[in-house]
């Protein structure tokens, strides 16, 4: 009996201990891992020009940094570098904080004393003597602030518009940053904790920096596999200012290949996407609605480049990685109920309604009338609101609901109009980037005709050129006009150009001007959707995804004289195209 005892007290040791175990084990890998993506023209990503400081300018008896006023600059600005070895730095005691000294009674002793002659000692031989505190700093305690030493090869200093603007790309230096991972070494060294939260894998979609020269496999640190090749700016990365390249169509579908074959592989409890301020409104709302993912996809930019004084964008994304790690987002199954959200200025937007109303922190609004803002992120993220709009996994236009090919718009050598199939992925399930469709907008304004108010669509020759350019050039292809608010109703010549365009098989979005804050009555009997609540910007988006979904309308032969039977076609495919914009 005392035996069993003694083996039931055994086995509940060992059964602790590796529960124990298991626990520990079990809670290092608890932490959430998250995607970061790299998007174009990115202010979060862009830093202040390193400049030559006066210290280095001193030593080459350079001429040196000066005020308005012409008087040296008292101190240098510190950027973050590393050190290459170890080296030994003498702190003065009580100068990290004002007050520090008000209190020295509470402080521990001294490591020693730095005399006027600057020699270090172990005892106090003058009342002057400075108490300090010694400190080995080390290549692997990471990045640093220190003065900026290099110069130009020509012995000249790096100033902020030298070698940039007036040369050219190749021969100045770039501001953006290649990827996320230096931006996240620099939070962390800042105080922003984040590598406690979770553990983050950097991607590069559509950067704003870019390898000019290439990069070894050995030295990325970015997640991808083999060496990186040259990269050519306006091609693999996308900046602005005085190189500004923008990125096009076909960048955006291979971004999104990326963030969805990324977010499906079921690594990734949620996804952090970088881009610039004016145009993050729209491809936040295009991930929302194409990428077929559970997880929480969130997106961040900046008004002010890193390095400039109330930088917003470390914050940005600090409250982005709280948000994901904090599960808010999340219903009872641990699945996203909230989709695509932008975070920015502590506020939490739904993606559909944010969008950019001044280069300033604080200066994001939302459009539609009616919500926008579903929650913040002051002492903690808080949801105040659920946005009812279909997106990610329950998105009708998501990834994985897109065919493999949809009907185009094809001219036979006689001149008339049918539908062919164009493919819209290729063999790997990929979008095909040439497929993207072309979608234009068009804005009406009253007092615009020359005429006597006809409703003839001949001198609407930007509409009727794009019809033809998109009859030789784009199969698939979508029109929006942007309107009266809240009724989307244009002047009589634009309306016939577009009703002509729809008759040419090509979906013709109607959206109220401006922030849109009134609903649009859905009318069964035109050929026009109409795009609810949505400014024509994001209705675009929605009409890309709708063209990758659906395809074209079925065209009329003769769309100057379309049959009844046409037209009844052509309406009954609208059905499909309203249901989505009346639900996303």
């Amino acid at each position: 009996m005392q035996t069993t005892n003694r083996f039931s007290i055994c086995n509940k040791f060992v059964l602790f201990l590796l529960l124990f175990i298991c626990y520990k084990v079990g809670y290092s890998q608890e932490k959430p891992r998250l995607a970061i993506f790299s998007g174009p023209t990115a202010t979060i990503q862009n830093s202040y020009p390193l400049i030559t400081s006066n210290k280095a300018r001193e030593e080459n008896e350079l001429p040196l940094l000066t005020s308005s006023e012409g008087e040296k600059m008292p101190f240098d600005r510190l950027y973050y570098q590393r050190i290459a070895a170890p080296v030994t730095v003498y702190v003065e005691m009580f100068t990290a904080h004002p007050l520090e000294s008000d209190v020295k009674e509470l402080y521990g002793a001294p490591d020693g004393y730095v005399g006027k002659d600057r020699k270090f000692r172990k005892t106090r031989r003058d009342p002057s003597d400075k108490p300090v505190l010694k400190v080995e700093l080390k290549p692997e305690d990471g990045l640093y602030p220190l003065p900026y030493m290099a110069v130009q090869t020509n012995g000249k200093p790096w100033d902020a518009t030298s070698a940039y603007p007036g040369s050219p790309f190749s021969e100045s230096r770039q501001t953006f940053y290649p990827n996320a991972s230096r931006i996240f070494e620099e939070i962390e060294r800042a105080g922003g904790n984040i590598y406690g939260m979770a553990d983050f894998d950097f991607y590069r979609p559509a950067p704003a920096g870019g390898y000019t020269k290439g990069l070894a496999a050995e030295e990325r640190t970015d997640n991808g596999e083999g060496d990186i090749p040259p990269e050519t700016l306006g091609k693999d990365f996308f900046t602005y200012g005085p190189y500004g390249a923008s990125q096009n169509r076909m960048q955006l579908a291979k971004a999104t290949n990326m963030v969805q074959r990324v977010m499906e592989s079921g690594d990734y409890d949620g996804s952090i996407w970088l881009e610039g301020s004016p145009s993050i409104e729209n491809t936040s709302y295009w991930m929302g609605l194409l990428i077929d993912s559970e997880a929480p996809l969130v997106f961040n930019a900046a008004q002010r480049m890193r390095g400039l004084v109330s930088a917003d964008g470390d914050q940005n994304i600090i409250d982005g990685i709280h948000f994901i790690t904090s599960g808010v987002w999340a219903d009872e199954k641990g699945v996203s109920r909230i989709g695509s959200v932008m975070i920015q200025d502590q506020i939490i937007f739904s993606s559909r309604e944010v969008q950019k109303g001044d280069a300033r922190p604080g200066g994001y609004v939302i459009t539609g009338g009616y919500g926008g803002i579903i929650g913040s992120m002051g002492y903690g993220p808080k949801l105040t609101f659920l946005p009812l709009r279909k997106h990610t996994h329950l998105s009708e236009v998501n990834f994985n609901r897109i065919p493999e090919s949809v009907p185009g718009i094809t001219v036979s050598n006689e001149g008339s109009l049918s539908n062919a199939e164009v493919a819209v992925k290729d063999e790997n399930g990929d979008l095909i980037p040439e497929s993207m469709p072309m979608v234009t907008i068009y804005k009406s304004a009253r007092w615009k005709t020359e005429d006597d108010g006809s409703d003839d669509p001949a001198s609407e020759v930007d509409i009727l050129a794009r019809i033809q350019d998109n009859l030789s050039k784009y199969p698939l292809a979508g029109f929006v006009g942007e309107g009266m608010a809240p009724y989307g109703s244009m002047i009589s010549p634009m309306d016939a150009a577009l009703e002509l365009a729809a008759l040419h098989g090509y979906p013709v979005l109607k959206a109220a001007r401006g922030n849109a804050d009134g609903f649009m009555d859905t009318n069964p009997d035109n050929l026009f959707i109409e795009g609810h609540n949505t400014t024509s910007t994001k209705g675009r988006v929605l009409l890309m995804a709708c063209i990758l979904r659906f395809g074209t309308y079925p065209p009329a032969k003769d769309p100057s004289n379309p049959t009844p039977e046409e037209l009844d076609a052509i309406k009954e495919k609208i059905k499909l195209y309203q249901e989505v914009f009346h639900t996303h």
